[in-house]
């Protein structure tokens, strides 16, 4: 009986796959071996440590479980011995997660082949990881020699692995393949945050691309992905200047992000001020790590540390503050930033030496980096599409008259001269139109029967004109529309098609019997013309129809020559009635 996969599942075979994808690509196809190590002492000589360890006084360890070796002093030496069944072709030996300083490896008479992240020399380099070619020439079942030279930095766990060189080849692929991926997917989410800081002129998200580039870069220099393949050789040697800079500086621009995004000064302002502290804090010892003055670098390299244990807790708090108080976008930030937080605490207690059996763990800052890429980016357009929508309706509240909801005088000049100045010459026709026995209705019926009539006429125009036509409420029981496109004949068809409707409505004025109508003037576009010189035109021929009896249609050309084209204030009260 087939069984149904529901979706829970199916998630959690996804989390499988992508913590498989973490979990180191040399793991698969590894030949076992074993190792023992110890502290450089002076005087040693590669004869002398491997007389040591076919003896057995060297410290026994596990090679496919992570181990810090000691070399802030002078260094530590790695002997590693493949099992048997051997590996009789050309095969690789590669470190993982590799450190920041060189190991070199001695091999019988031959010179020692000396490898580091940033190193450029003639030989086979790995992807995120250290890699010592061994030919068939050499017996595999002799004991390998390595020793990783002094560095200043905190040495990080590795783990070792023997290859075939096709399964290693394989293995190298895969991991460029990954990394490439999770780099690409940070840095497109940068240039898509640039892109709308520069559109919106908002630098919110500018701090965001800020981090994200930092953070690209902080996990390339440690991956050495900005040395191979990226081969960016002048950046050799600055690894450790350029990973504390940018740790510095992707904090500040997180703090600054944080105070923004998650509206901090309006769900936490009590650690708004802390915030701040931190985000202009950081730059400066990361300047003073620049410095080359021993006292400000050694005093930097003592502060990094503490700074930034406190500021994570400290924007950790803040966030969790604004999300409980209502903030939307702070839940955006913890989910997006609270898994690459979690792996970064447990990779300083890997670090101390506990977790050895979690190699994953090097690698999972990638994924969470690009999956809090993805999710930060999620929340910027979400936020982008909230301000967009509070503008446009603030654009509505500005444009449109309250009551009718058409355009209002200011909006409806403006979009008419827009289309007069942006469209080639064609015919566009203007419709004065002015409510007949209005005063009446008010003075009988109320304000109030007033404004439903002033809603029942808007309504029905609108639904009478195309909706590209601009209809707008002049003033009091006035209106105009604009016609694009129409000529002189189809105007007064649509004009007299507005009479019309407005008549159907079947309004009583008030106790005369008398039904609310109204007259329409129609005034069309000549070559050289104003929207103000068309409004006094239609504003004329509405007059003209006004005179003529009400409820019906004049166009301007119907004036008698000589006529009064411009009716007086006081003539245009009396005609409302």
């Amino acid at each position: 009986m087939s069984r149904r996969i529901g979706p829970g599942w199916r998630w959690r075979r996804i989390w499988i796959a992508m913590l498989l994808l973490c979990a180191g690509f040399g793991a698969l196809h590894a030949q076992e071996l074993s190792g023992a190590w110890r502290e450089v002492r002076p005087g040693d000589t590669p004869a002398q440590v491997l007389s040591e360890f076919r003896e057995g006084h060297l410290l026994p360890f596990s090679p496919s479980r992570l181990q810090s070796f000691p070399t802030q002093r002078d260094g530590a030496w790695v002997v590693l011995q493949m099992q048997p069944p051997y590996i009789a072709d050309d095969r690789v030996l590669h470190v993982d997660t590799p450190p920041a300083g060189a190991v070199s490896l001695y091999s019988g008479e031959r010179a020692p082949v000396r490898i580091a992240l940033d190193d450029f020399s003639n030989v086979v380099h790995g992807h995120g990881r250290l890699a010592f070619v061994l030919t068939a020439e050499q017996r595999a079942a002799d004991p390998i020699l390595l020793k990783f030279e002094p560095a200043r930095s905190m040495p990080a766990p590795v783990t070792f692995r023997m290859q075939s060189w096709p399964d290693y080849l394989d293995t190298d692929a895969g991991w460029l393949v990954f990394a490439t991926s999770c780099f690409a997917v940070m840095l497109a989410m940068a240039a898509m945050a640039l892109c709308f800081a520069l559109m919106l002129r908002d630098m919110l998200f500018a701090w965001y691309a800020g981090y994200l580039v930092c953070y690209v870069l902080i996990q390339a220099t440690q991956t050495g992905f900005i040395y191979h393949p990226l081969e960016l050789q002048f950046l050799s040697g600055l690894g450790a200047v350029i990973a504390g800079a940018t740790v510095a500086v992707s904090v500040s621009f997180a703090a600054i992000f944080l105070l923004r995004f998650a509206e901090i000064r309006q769900y936490a302002s009590l650690l708004r001020v802390p915030i701040l502290a931190l985000a202009f804090g950081m730059p400066l010892v990361a300047l003073a790590r620049l410095t080359g003055i021993e006292v400000l670098m050694s005093t930097s390299q003592v502060l990094t540390g503490p700074l930034l244990i406190l500021g994570s807790a400290l924007l950790l708090l803040a966030s969790v503050i604004a999300a409980v108080r209502g903030s939307r976008y702070a839940w955006f930030f913890l989910v997006g930033w609270t898994p690459l937080l979690a792996l970064t605490s447990l990779r300083a207690i890997q670090v101390s030496g506990l977790l050895a059996d979690a190699f994953w763990l090097s690698d999972a800052p990638l994924v969470a980096g690009a999956f809090e890429a993805v999710v930060l980016s999620i929340g910027l357009a979400d936020r982008a599409l909230i301000l967009r929508r509070d503008r446009d309706r603030a654009q509505v509240l500005a444009d449109n008259d309250a009551l009718t909801g058409v355009l209002n005088r200011r909006a409806w000049n403006e979009a008419a001269d827009a289309l007069l100045a942006s469209s080639p010459p064609r015919p566009l026709s203007v419709l004065f139109l002015d409510l007949d026995h209005f005063k009446e209705l008010n003075d009988c019926q109320g304000h109030a029967a007033g404004d439903r009539a002033l809603i029942a006429v808007a309504d029905a125009l609108r639904a009478e004109l195309r909706p590209g036509d601009l209809l707008g409420r002049y003033g009091g029981e006035e209106f105009v529309a604009l016609l694009d496109g129409v000529d002189a004949d189809n105007a007064v068809h649509v004009a007299v098609r507005l009479c019309r409707r407005v008549h159907r409505l079947e309004l009583n004025v008030g106790t005369s019997g008398n039904l609310l109508t109204v007259s329409i003037g129609v005034a069309m576009r000549n070559a050289s013309d104003s929207v103000d010189g068309l409004i006094e035109r239609a504003d004329a021929a509405m007059y003209a129809a006004k005179l003529a009896g009400r409820n019906r249609v004049m166009l301007e050309t119907q004036l008698r020559p000589g006529a009064n084209r411009r009716r007086p204030s006081a003539q245009r009260t009396a005609q409302s009635e």
